[in-house]
């Protein structure tokens, strides 16, 4: 038992993951609830509720609480954040401070609900900051410095960017071409070209086994099952990464336009720093095949994916909560510049 304990936390659309002080990250499981529609209860959380993900009975749901990196439903999420905060390797204590990675641009709405699900899930106190800037921390960026960095977040919701200079960030935008975004697009293309019917788990593993930005030396392909439209009966059809290229080319495309955008609206002498120290990647969206390339490409700037992207937030959460004292005037704090699409 502990009087007291900083835990920091990356509440994603796809994964939430849980850093404990002078632990590490000790949680990493799927933001997915399973529950019984006749009795209201929740049967299974994180990895358990995965396996049930388009493959429930009529009576049981398995959801995503959080869509798009906010709440969508907030006793589901409370339900999930509370069994987490009460699994044995997260030890007990009298008071616990959170701090927890956002999405930028949110609402103050969004961001009290973020707060409320933390204190009714037994934190005492809530610290906010945005993730673009919690992701900056998590990939060692000397970020107090008076030089600007371009770090995009591509999460399974949402993609955040933001422009980020003396521990700030200057400008910011948030869209909802993400992980999730693509493969919707492959079951898309997969019903219309193959006339076959898959699921968000297939369409997952499509996405990683043949998916790519750009072409590549190796020639992929996989083989997927589902149901056929025409007599509804099981079939399998081989996938091509030229296809999955293809069905991805528009997505890709925009979420570069919304990077050049960003830096249309930086201030002239940050755009000259980000040319200098290039752009930096992060979330699970940057490890799709040749992404860094195609920005590269496209931008002119020097693009490089950070080490371990996947636990790049949490790891940001992680080092404030060491240092809670010393980074405690960079929590609650937002940038009021908003660049939506």
């Amino acid at each position: 038992m502990l009087f007291k304990k900083n835990i920091g936390i990356d509440l994603g659309t796809d994964t939430t993951q849980i850093y404990l002080e002078k632990s590490g990250i000790i949680l990493n499981e799927p933001s997915i609830v399973a529950f019984n529609n006749r009795t209201s209860r929740v049967i299974a959380i994180g990895t358990d509720a995965k396996r049930m993900l388009s493959r429930t009975p009529a009576h049981i749901t398995a959801l995503r609480p959080i869509a798009h990196g906010v709440i969508a439903d907030f006793d589901m999420a409370k339900e999930m954040i509370q069994r987490f905060l009460n699994q044995n390797h997260l030890p007990w204590s009298w008071l616990t401070e959170a701090v927890v990675g956002v999405p930028t641009n949110l609402t103050e709405v969004e961001r009290k609900s973020v707060e409320d699900l933390l204190k009714e899930s037994g934190a005492n106190e809530v610290y906010l900051i945005e993730q673009p800037l919690v992701a900056a921390f998590g990939s060692y960026l000397d970020i107090f410095q008076p030089t600007a960095y371009l770090i995009v977040d591509m999460g399974a919701g949402t993609t955040d960017m933001a422009i980020i200079s003396l521990n700030g960030i200057v400008v910011s935008k948030r869209i909802k071409i993400a992980g999730d975004y693509l493969n919707n697009e492959i079951i898309r293309a997969v019903r219309e070209e193959l006339k076959l019917i898959i699921g968000e788990p297939t369409a997952e593993e499509i996405k990683i086994a043949v998916g790519s930005a750009i072409s590549q030396t190796e020639k992929l392909e996989v083989v997927v099952r589902g149901r056929d439209l025409g007599t509804g009966l099981p079939r399998e059809a081989i996938v091509k990464d030229t296809q999955v290229r293809l069905w991805l080319h528009r997505p890709l495309r925009a979420m570069v336009e919304t990077m050049k955008e960003l830096i249309e609206v930086t201030p002239p002498e940050l755009v000259g720093d980000v040319y200098k120290n290039g752009i930096y990647l992060c979330g699970g969206g940057s490890l799709l095949r040749g992404i860094d390339q195609l920005a590269q490409k496209e931008i002119g700037v020097t693009v490089k994916t950070v080490e371990e992207p996947l636990t790049c937030v949490a790891r940001g959460t992680g080092i404030i909560t060491e240092n809670l004292n010393k980074y405690k005037h960079l929590l609650n704090n937002f940038s009021d510049f908003k660049l939506n699409k």
